[in-house]
């Protein structure tokens, strides 16, 4: 039976991916680099300092470790200055009322994300309350697709791991859902493997409908 909601951040319960954008794309142009849109969606559920390795790699780039890490610093201060705006009005359409459905069922709600900013940002949307639980990039040790981000969420609720689905809108997000034997979501609208259901976002979806589906494939 499912007891508790896991939700990825950029992507699923805020569109903060534009913003990744920018900020990753300002740094490889100080590379002479030019991160293309296709190139930055690779980097979607990646841990920050992964990232940065991988689009150093790309645009041929051999930095030490420590110039790796100024990089990556550099790159949140800007993604940090550009979730100033943020505001409720940024939670993408239907989320909200899938969060206060469910809990009005009693269920429990968690985010789990390689995001370090991941409290931050769900304080500027206004709804860091609504969560029982947040599990972000500061308290993993590794990135998607391993488990490890999902598997704290549904510890720290008290639920197991079949006991939970996870919303994803990357496609390392829903491996590492499978991997941590998870019901996996898929939020996107471009298709995604191995996930057990996939939707193109919450505008019309119910609580009902999602619990229907995890429940009829355990």
């Amino acid at each position: 039976m499912t007891k508790g909601l896991i939700f990825d951040l950029d992507g699923v319960i805020v569109d903060t991916a534009r913003f990744h954008y920018t900020a990753w794309r300002e740094l490889a142009a100080e590379w002479g680099y030019k991160l293309s849109y296709k190139e930055n969606e690779q980097l979607k559920g990646v841990s920050r300092m992964d990232s940065i390795r991988k689009i150093a790699q790309w645009a041929g780039k051999d930095f030490e470790q420590d110039a790796l890490v100024k990089m990556a610093t550099a790159k949140n201060e800007l993604y940090l200055n550009l979730c100033e705006s943020l505001s409720i009005q940024d939670v993408l359409p239907g989320v909200l009322r899938i969060l206060h459905d469910s809990i009005n069922k009693g269920l429990k709600l968690a985010v789990g994300s390689a995001s370090k900013n991941a409290t931050l940002v769900l304080k500027k949307l206004g709804i860091i309350d609504l969560f029982e639980v947040v599990v972000d990039g500061n308290m993993v040790t590794h990135s998607k697709p391993h488990p490890e981000v999902f598997i704290k969420a549904a510890q720290s609720m008290g639920l197991q791991p079949s006991e939970c689905i996870v919303f994803e809108d990357a496609q390392a997000g829903i491996e590492a859902a499978r991997a941590g034997n998870m019901f996996a979501v898929g939020v996107s609208l471009d298709m995604l493997n191995g996930c057990d259901y996939q939707i193109n976002n919450f505008k019309k979806i119910t609580v009902e409908t999602l619990l229907e589906k995890a429940e009829s494939l355990k």
